[in-house]
């Protein structure tokens, strides 16, 4: 296949200098990301009121929950491109991007239409107040109008990050980014239209993301045959994908699932408390930026070397990658700590809904480096293949750990402390996976090979 000036090859040369310079554009997107939603929060929380901010906060799970199982399917089509273009196997490359795009259209549509009965029953199951369940479904309903946009950018972003072109989806994510801004504010600063705004904003964003990955992988890629609309399907390559990519996505429903758990929990507490965790949340992202970089490099790097079978480098990069991470996340989480509250001021003037904030982040932040190392250690290990493990630990994580912490914390201590549940979790998570290196007969042989 040939080879483009913005490919990575981490097949070669000096780990952690390649890990950086394919995590830098995705970090920078990430940011870009970050503040799709962040502008929407700004906007409205200036604009609008605590009760819009509320709604916009709790409508992210329903949207997740329904949309997670074929994002992991689109992580692992990435997984599989980046294991062809480790062994150069073009034909196979070409068949699975056909694939993908095939695959896109058959879930992309039945999603929409089913997100528009589910939302608003997942919205009741959360115990949404009343005065925010409107805006909430207004939000929710509009998004899922947008789901083949937003599955199609990512389905393309993960063809991207295998062939190693990680900095296309900055160029991207940045157009998009200005759509929304300057959509944001005609809808909702100049127009009022409140969360509908906001949300119809945040949609068009997401198809203009979609057709510009399109329409650079159709010039920088002509080899890989990429088409528009869905043309052929190869089984073979079918099956394969949602062998890999299926409990990705399942173990992504079961996480959302518990999100929403304990999204309900928060919203038992009342539109202030959800507001200011809807702000906390927003600064917790901007500070964790590395982490969603670092792990695509990892799922890249281990899906390459596995591909090219270059044993010694999946043993030096499967610990090294997770490490750095954590060690990025750590520095930023405690610095956004200390500054916190002048950053999420510029969120909200409402001092309860400020004080909740604050304290959020004051419990969050600090230990996210855990799951950092947690997250790069679950994308390693799935970019060799190997789903089944993170699987098992992803679920204990949230569903023997946060849940009931969440639980007990709500109803026998301060509900106001239920996102401590998170920092125990992260601990947990972190030290099972870090088990993988100790008693997993795959890292073993990986090991013994390296020699």
């Amino acid at each position: 296949m040939r080879s483009s000036s913005k490919q990575i090859d981490m097949t070669k040369g000096p780990i952690i200098k390649l890990v950086v310079l394919f995590a830098l554009p995705i970090c920078l997107g990430n940011i870009l990301q970050q503040l799709y939603s962040t502008v929407d929060t700004l906007i409205i929380g200036n604009f609008c009121g605590s009760v819009s901010l509320a709604a916009v906060g709790t409508s992210s799970q329903p949207v997740e929950m329904l949309l997670c199982i074929f994002l992991g399917i689109g992580t692992g089509v990435s997984i599989l491109v980046s294991q062809y273009f480790g062994s150069n196997d073009a034909d196979k490359l070409k068949s699975t991007v056909a694939t993908s795009v095939s695959f896109l259209y058959m879930c992309a549509i039945p999603v929409s239409v089913l997100g528009l009965f589910i939302g608003p029953l997942i919205l009741k199951f959360m115990q949404v107040p009343e005065e925010t369940f409107m805006y909430a479904t207004y939000y929710i309903d509009i998004i899922f109008l947008s789901t083949l946009g937003n599955m199609g950018y990512n389905m393309n972003a993960g063809i991207l990050r295998g062939l190693g072109d990680s900095t296309a989806s900055l160029l991207f994510l940045f157009i998009s980014c200005f759509v929304n801004i300057i959509l944001d504010l005609v809808f909702v600063a100049g127009f009022r239209m409140d969360v509908p705004g906001a949300a119809l904003a945040t949609a068009i964003a997401m198809f203009v993301s979609w057709f510009f990955s399109i329409a650079y992988i159709k010039k920088k890629y002509p080899e890989l045959e990429f088409t528009i609309l869905p043309h052929r399907v190869d089984f073979g390559i079918l099956k394969e994908v949602i062998s890999v990519g299926l409990p990705l996505g399942l173990n992504n429903s079961l996480y959302s699932i518990g999100h929403i758990i304990i999204q309900s929990l928060i919203n038992a507490q009342g539109s202030t408390f959800i507001a200011a965790c809807t702000v906390g949340g927003k600064i917790n992202g901007l500070a964790n930026v590395a982490i969603t970089s670092f792990s695509s490099a990892a799922t890249t790097y281990a899906g390459q070397n596995l591909g090219a079978k270059n044993y010694k480098r999946l043993k030096n990069g499967g610990l090294r990658i997770p490490l750095f991470s954590g060690i990025v996340t750590a520095i930023a989480g405690i610095t956004m700590t200390c500054f916190c509250r002048p950053v999420l001021a510029l969120f909200t003037n409402d001092e309860a809904v400020l004080r909740l904030a604050v304290q959020y982040v004051r419990v969050v932040l600090p230990f996210t480096w855990c799951y950092a190392i947690f997250n790069g250690i679950i994308s390693f290990v799935n970019g060799l293949g190997e789903v089944k493990f993170p699987t098992i630990v992803n679920i204990l994580m949230f569903w023997a750990v946060r849940i009931p912490c969440g639980f007990i914390i709500a109803n026998y201590f301060d509900g106001t402390y239920i996102m401590a549940s998170f920092p125990i979790s992260f601990v947990f998570g972190m030290l099972a996976m870090l088990s993988y290196y100790l008693f997993s007969k795959r890292w073993k042989e990986i090991k013994r090979l390296a020699q």
